[in-house]
């Protein structure tokens, strides 16, 4: 993975169940590079602009194996938001999402 906005890179590894990066590095023969702003990598993790809507406007772009995004996309878990701590005290489950990286928006915490 390549921010060129402020020129880092990382080498991302998936190995026994594993995923793993090392800054500072790429590798000599990436099976995928994705090539993306930190900013816009942010908006991405915090799910206001989705990773495949990124690359689908070329925000975001790959270059290699594009199919090992989605196996990857295939392997993440979901967690469940609101599992039981007790027996009895858990919400209804939430339905599966369209985009597999993800994770369901919390909820209202501000306390009004």
């Amino acid at each position: 993975m390549v921010t060129p906005d402020n020129a880092e890179q990382f080498v991302i590894e998936l190995s026994n169940e594993t995923l793993t990066n090392l800054e500072g590095f790429q590798a000599d023969n990436p099976d995928l590079t994705l090539t993306i702003n930190r900013a816009d990598l942010e908006e991405a993790m915090i799910g206001t602009a989705p990773l495949q809507q990124q690359i689908a406007d070329g925000t975001a772009t790959l270059e290699g194996d594009v199919g090992l995004l989605q196996t990857l996309a295939t392997m993440l878990t979901h967690f469940d938001l609101d599992f039981e701590i007790m027996p009895g005290t858990g919400g209804e489950h939430a339905s599966s999402l369209a985009d597999p990286f993800a994770q369901e928006a919390l909820g209202d915490t501000s306390g009004g």
